[in-house]
């Protein structure tokens, strides 16, 4: 395995574990601090903000130029 599948491989690994633990203390902030649901509102938008990313870069066919290139 090349080293630069693995570093990525590797950041993906990190960046979930700490998306995880940062929704996990939002979503117990929200349970046990009176107006902490308001906590929730920031994890919202970044979900928001990535599904919107994601479905853009996976509809857009101009985005697949250089795939139909041989």
């Amino acid at each position: 395995m090349p080293i630069d599948r693995f570093v990525l491989i590797l950041v993906i690994v990190l960046a979930a574990a700490g998306a995880t633990v940062w929704l996990a203390a939002i979503v117990a902030t929200s349970i046990t601090v009176p107006l902490g649901w308001l906590a929730l509102i920031p994890a919202v938008l970044a979900a928001l903000i990535g599904w919107r990313v994601i479905s853009d870069r996976l509809r857009n066919r101009e985005d697949d130029h250089y795939d139909r290139m041989e």
